[in-house]
C-alpha cells in the first residue's frame, strides 16, 4: 500500500480510528495525548479530587471538626474554570455560608420548632441568597441554614463555629489547588476560534462573489441569510473565547505561557471586527440583487465582475489573518477597489441607478478592506 502524502495517517489506520474514538477509553486517550479540552476536564477533576481529600483529611485529622462535610463540598467547587473565578468564588461562598449559619443561629434562639424554624430559614435564606453579589453561592445561604437547623446545632454556638470553619477551610484549598497547580488556560479556544470564524467570513464572501459574478440579478437569495446567521453565530462564540481566555489569565501564574493564547488573540479580535462591514456588504447585495423595483439597479458586467474579484481577494486575505504569522496580502484587493471607485465617479454611461448600486456595495467593501488594513 502507498503511503499517504504529508506524514497524515492513512484513512482507517489505529490514529485515525483513535481520533474519533467516542469510547471512554478513547476519551481518556486524547486526554493524555492532545492537549485541549478532554486533558483540561481531566486535570480540573484530578485537581478537584485532590482538593476534596485534602479539605477531608485535614478537617477531620488536623482540626478533628465533628462531621466536616461542608469542607470538601466547598472544596470541589472552588476548583472553578478560572483562577479569578475561584477567588471571587471564595469571597462569595464563605460569606452565603456564614449568613447561613447566622441566619439558622437566629432561627434556633428565637423559634422553639424545628419545622417551623426550618421553613422560616429556608424562605429566608433563599430570598437573600438572591441577592446578587452572592453570585452563584447565593443559594448557600438557604442550604447551610437548612442544613445546620436539620442537625439540632442551631442552639450550639461552638459547631456553628465549626461550620464556618469548614467552609472557610475546604474552600481556601479549592482556591490554592486551582491556583498552584497547573492553572486552567484558554488559548486554544482563540485559535480554533479564529479559524472557524475565517472559514465562515470567507465563506460568506465568496457566496456573495458569486452572487455578483452573475449575469442577471440572482433570483435565489433565500441561503444567505441561513449563511449569515451561522457566521454571526461563530463571531459570538468567538467574543465569548476572548472573553473567558482573558478571564482565565487574570491571577494565573502561567499567563505567560504559549497556552496562554496571547499570538492568537489579536487575529481573532480583528476577524470580529470585520462583521459589521461584512454584514453590510451583504445587505448591500440583497439590496441591488434582490428588488427590481428599488432605486439601486445592477451594476454592469464588467463592475460586477471587478466587483466579484474584489470579494474573492478579500476571502482570501480573511483567512489568512486567522493564520498566525502568515502574509495577509491586499495589493490587489486595494488595485480593485481603486478601479472600482474610478468607475464610480467617471463612469457616466452606467447611470445613476447602476452607480447607485455598485457605490452601495463598494462602501462596506472598503470598510472591509481598511479593518484588514488596521489588524
Amino acid at each position: 500500500m502507498r503511503p499517504t502524502g504529508g506524514g497524515r495517517p492513512a484513512p482507517g489506520s489505529s490514529a485515525d480510528e483513535e481520533q474519533h474514538d467516542r469510547t471512554p477509553f478513547g476519551w481518556f486517550a486524547r486526554a493524555l495525548r492532545v492537549p485541549g479540552r478532554e486533558r483540561r476536564i481531566l486535570v480540573q477533576t484530578a485537581k478537584a479530587t485532590l482538593a476534596a481529600t485534602a479539605a477531608w483529611l485535614l478537617a477531620t485529622l488536623v482540626l478533628h471538626l465533628p462531621q466536616p462535610f461542608l469542607a470538601p463540598y466547598a472544596a470541589v467547587f472552588l476548583v472553578e474554570a478560572t483562577v479569578y473565578r475561584s477567588l471571587r468564588g471564595w469571597i462569595q461562598q464563605v460569606g452565603s455560608v456564614a449568613t447561613g449559619v447566622l441566619l439558622a443561629a437566629v432561627a434556633g434562639q428565637l423559634i422553639p420548632w424545628q419545622a417551623v424554624a426550618l421553613a422560616t430559614v429556608v424562605f429566608v435564606g433563599l430570598l437573600a441568597g438572591s441577592w446578587r453579589r452572592f453570585g452563584d453561592s447565593g443559594v448557600w445561604v438557604g442550604v447551610t441554614g437548612m442544613l445546620v437547623i436539620s442537625y439540632g446545632t442551631a442552639r450550639e454556638p461552638v459547631l456553628l463555629g465549626d461550620r464556618l470553619l469548614e467552609t472557610a477551610l475546604g474552600a481556601a484549598i479549592g482556591v490554592a489547588v486551582n491556583t498552584l497547580i497547573f492553572p486552567p488556560l484558554y488559548g486554544e479556544r482563540l485559535a480554533a476560534a479564529a479559524g472557524r470564524l475565517a472559514r465562515a467570513l470567507a465563506g460568506l464572501l465568496e457566496s456573495l462573489s458569486d452572487l455578483v459574478r452573475r449575469d442577471e440579478p440572482p433570483e435565489d437569495l433565500d441561503g444567505l441569510p441561513s449563511q449569515a446567521q451561522d457566521a454571526h453565530s461563530q463571531v459570538l462564540a468567538a467574543e465569548e473565547a476572548v472573553g473567558l481566555t482573558q478571564e482565565g489569565r487574570m491571577l494565573n501564574l502561567r499567563r505567560g505561557r504559549p497556552a496562554a493564547g496571547t499570538h492568537h488573540e489579536r487575529p481573532l479580535r480583528t476577524l470580529i471586527g470585520l462583521w459589521p462591514a461584512v454584514s453590510q456588504l451583504i445587505a448591500a447585495v440583497q439590496t441591488t440583487a434582490g428588488r427590481r423595483e428599488h432605486p439601486f439597479e445592477y451594476p454592469w458586467p464588467d463592475a460586477r465582475e471587478a466587483l466579484a474579484d474584489l470579494m474573492h481577494h478579500l476571502a482570501g486575505a480573511v483567512q489568512a489573518v486567522a493564520m498566525v504569522g502568515e502574509p495577509v496580502e491586499l495589493d490587489e484587493c486595494r488595485a480593485l477597489l481603486a478601479k472600482l471607485e474610478k468607475r464610480l465617479v467617471t463612469a457616466e454611461e452606467d447611470g445613476v441607478p447602476a452607480r447607485l448600486g455598485l457605490g452601495t456595495m463598494i462602501l462596506p467593501a472598503r470598510l472591509l478592506l481598511e479593518q484588514l488594513e488596521k489588524r
